[in-house]
C-alpha cells in the first residue's frame, strides 16, 4: 500500500477506506497478474490503448504486455476459477500501465466490477452510487456526472437505411466523436479533412470492391507476404486483408445517405440533464420516425434507479454522442469530472460491457459493468 500512497499522494488509509466501502457492497478484492497476453487486449480494447501499449514476449514466444487497464484482467480471474458463480463482483487496487507522451505510464487505480447481476438498471444505479461515495471518502463532493448510452446509439443506427458495413463502421467510432463525425460527413457525400490518405489508396480499394471475397483476401494476404510483412500493429495478415475489404465496401458506399446522415448529427448534437433527457429523446424519436422507445424505457428505469439512491438526475448530464473509448463497452457509460478540474481527464470512468465476457470465453452472455478510479487525478484534485 505504500508504494501506491507514494505514487498517488493520497494517504494510505484514504485507500484502504474506499476498499473498505467496496468490500462492504460484496466486491472481493483480487489482484490479477501484471503481465498479461497482448492478443486479448489487441482484439478487444480499441485503437487508443492498442498504440500505446507495453509489449513483450515470453520465451515460449507468447506475446505479452503490462495491463492496460484491470476490467479484462479481473473478467480472466473471473473465468479461470474452478467453479464459476454468477453473480460475482470485484475490486482491485494497483498500477495499469500505458505509455503517455509525458508523465509515467504507471497509472494506479482502484476499481469495481459486477458478473451476473439481470437488475439491469439496479446494477447500473449501485456501480455509479457506489463511485460518487468513493470520491466522497476521498474529499471530492463538488463534481460533475457525465453518462451517454451505446444502446440507443445502436437503436438510431438500426432504424435507418444503412449497408450493414456502414452501421459496422459508425458503432466503432462512436465514442470518437471527430471520427465519427468525418465519417458521416463521408457518408452524406462531402469530403473530409482526414480523408487525404484515401485517395492514395482508391484506386486498390475500387480493384477489391466487388470482387470474390475469397480471392480478395488473398490478394492482400500475398503482397503482405511478397513484402515480408508478418504483422502490423498486433494484427495478421488475414485481419489486414479483412481491413481492406471492409475499406473497399465502405469507399463504394460513402454516397446516397444525406438522410441517414442528417438523422444522426440530429442525435449526436443531443444534450441535456438527466431530468429532461427522456423527453428529449422521445421529441427526437417522434420527429425522425425512429422506433426508440424500449432503449428510452431502459434509459427511464435507469434514472428512476439513481434517484433511488440518492442521486438526482438533475445532477446527471446526458450527451448523446458521449462513449468510452475501449471497443468492449456496449450499452451505458458514464465519467466523474471535478468541477474545477487541475488535470485533464475523468476522475472516475466507467460502464457497461455485457459482451465481454463472452468474448473471453463464457459461454453464456455475463451482463456486467465496472468502474475505475484514477488516483492520480483524484490526488491533484484533492489537493487543489
Amino acid at each position: 500500500m505504500s508504494g501506491a500512497a507514494q505514487v498517488t499522494g493520497l494517504a494510505p488509509e484514504k485507500i484502504e477506506t474506499v476498499l473498505g466501502l467496496f468490500k462492504a457492497a460484496g466486491h472481493d478484492e483480487v489482484s490479477p497478474p501484471i503481465l498479461q497476453p497482448a492478443d486479448v487486449f489487441l482484439d478487444l480494447t480499441g485503437e487508443d490503448i492498442r498504440r500505446r501499449l507495453y509489449l513483450t514476449s515470453g520465451t515460449d514466444g507468447l506475446d505479452l504486455c503490462l495491463r492496460p487497464d484491470f476490467t479484462i484482467p479481473v473478467c480472466r480471474h473471473h473465468l479461470a476459477q474452478d467453479a464459476v458463480k454468477l453473480p460475482a463482483a470485484y475490486c482491485y487496487n494497483g498500477p495499469v500501465f500505458r505509455q503517455r507522451p509525458d508523465g509515467l505510464g504507471e497509472i494506479p487505480q482502484l476499481g469495481a466490477e459486477s458478473l451476473g447481476r439481470t437488475d439491469t438498471a439496479e446494477a447500473d444505479a449501485d456501480l455509479l452510487a457506489l463511485s460518487v461515495k468513493a470520491l466522497e471518502e476521498f474529499g471530492l463532493s463538488d463534481i460533475v456526472i457525465r453518462i451517454g448510452d451505446e444502446t440507443l446509439f445502436a437503436a438510431v443506427l438500426e432504424g435507418l437505411d444503412l449497408p450493414t458495413v456502414w452501421r459496422r463502421r459508425l458503432r466503432d467510432f462512436f465514442g470518437e466523436t471527430d471520427r465519427l463525425t468525418a465519417a458521416i460527413t463521408r457518408m452524406a457525400g462531402a469530403s473530409s479533412s482526414n480523408d487525404d490518405s484515401r485517395d492514395v489508396r482508391l484506386g486498390f480499394l475500387s480493384a477489391l470492391e466487388g470482387a470474390d471475397p475469397e480471392a480478395a483476401h488473398a490478394v492482400v494476404e500475398d503482397l503482405l507476404s511478397i513484402a515480408g510483412i508478418s504483422a502490423v500493429g498486433g494484427r495478421t495478415p488475414s485481419e489486414i486483408a479483412d481491413r481492406f475489404l471492409e475499406q473497399a465496401a465502405l469507399a463504394s458506399g460513402a454516397r446516397g445517405h444525406d438522410k441517414a446522415a442528417e438523422t444522426l448529427s440530429a442525435y449526436l448534437a443531443l444534450k441535456a440533464d438527466g431530468a429532461s433527457a427522456a423527453g428529449m429523446l422521445r421529441d427526437f424519436s417522434r420527429d425522425f420516425g425512429l422506433g426508440l422507445d424500449t432503449p428510452i424505457a431502459a434509459f427511464e428505469q435507469r434514472l428512476a434507479a439513481l434517484e433511488a439512491k440518492g442521486i438526482d438526475p438533475a445532477r446527471l448530464t446526458f450527451a448523446a454522442e458521449f462513449g468510452r473509448r475501449l471497443d468492449y463497452y456496449s450499452g451505458f457509460v458514464f465519467e466523474i469530472h471535478a468541477v474545477n478540474p487541475p488535470v485533464e481527464g475523468p476522475l472516475v470512468g466507467g460502464g457497461r460491457y455485457d459482451k465481454l465476457v463472452t468474448l473471453l470465453g463464457a459461454e453464456d452472455d455475463v451482463p456486467a459493468i465496472g468502474f475505475s478510479m484514477w488516483l492520480d487525478r483524484i490526488a491533484a484534485s484533492v489537493r487543489s
